[in-house]
């Protein structure tokens, strides 16, 4: 079905049951890759922000909301995901670009409204979600880094730093880290500082008052952490082809690189237990 704007979308989806998937498509770079991934956790909708002319397959055309949205807008994404809090207080949310690909344990065998019960029974509302780069192991093969056959991603070199909290005299916020890694990390003279960290808050509950933030962080700080008080909480991950892509896009770094791969590189499965062991996502207590 498709949409002249996200207004008139969200009008009427008020009584609707979530999970909600929004994706934002820059281009038609696996985009249905993308809606089928979605689709396959379980999202009870997906949502395609797209301008005109972007195409989906015809298969995919009844599974898929697609809105009509100036995608190349400043803070296009941060403002729709904010309209769909306001319209849709209570329902879960997750929001994504095209070639990005959501994670959690044991999705393989589980929905995302199985993982998202037992959260909430956690008395948990956000879920943290740690972007892992993915490229292409031959970029001569796939000049835009992008190839779902040759997937590869960094096994190591991730790291996290303590989150100052500038109204608190820059003291560490409890249980928020600044992480860092992957792509954005060994080519940061390509990428600017402010967009180096792989952490997202792009799992979670829409209420009355909150706000995603420019940094893919909640107005509620509770809800950007990465556990509860008492024990481990689950985490997921976002797979995600779009910093490479960008990385060979951009004229500044195209001919800077050669291969992304390195001694750390290994082939990506598409698995959670992959990803799992190598701790980039937490199970928690759901076994």
């Amino acid at each position: 079905m498709r949409h002249s704007d996200l207004s008139s979308f969200l009008d009427r989806q008020q009584a609707k049951a979530g999970p909600v998937a929004l994706v934002l498509a820059e281009d038609e770079v696996e985009l249905d890759s993308t809606i089928s991934h979605l689709v396959k956790c379980g999202f009870s909708q997906v949502v395609l922000l797209a301008p005109d002319g972007v195409q989906i397959a015809e298969s995919l055309e009844p599974m898929v909301h697609v809105v009509r949205h100036d995608v190349f807008a400043e803070g296009a994404l941060v403002g729709a995901v904010n309209q769909a809090i306001a319209a849709l207080p209570g329902t879960w949310l997750h929001y994504c670009h095209n070639a990005e690909y959501l994670f959690y344990p044991f999705c393989e065998t589980r929905t995302v409204r199985e993982m998202l019960a037992f959260h909430a029974e956690e008395r948990r509302e956000a879920m943290l979600t740690y972007v892992v780069d993915l490229y292409a192991g031959d970029l001569g093969a796939a000049p835009n880094a992008v190839d779902l056959s040759d997937a590869w991603l960094d096994r190591s070199g991730y790291y996290a730093l303590a989150r100052k909290d500038p109204a608190d005299g820059w003291r560490p916020r409890e249980r928020q880290l600044d992480f860092y890694g992957g792509l954005r990390w060994r080519f940061e003279e390509h990428i600017p500082f402010g967009k180096r960290r792989i952490d997202r808050i792009s799992l979670f509950k829409a209420k009355r008052g909150l706000k995603l933030l420019p940094d893919f962080t909640l107005s509620e700080q509770e809800m950007n952490t990465y556990a509860c008080q008492w024990h481990h909480n689950l985490t997921a991950a976002v797979c995600s082809f779009r910093t490479a892509k960008a990385l060979r896009t951009n004229p500044g770094s195209r001919h800077a690189i050669s291969t992304f791969r390195w001694p750390n590189s290994v082939k990506f499965d598409w698995h959670s237990r992959q990803l799992m062991d190598l701790g980039l996502m937490e199970p928690g207590q759901w076994f």
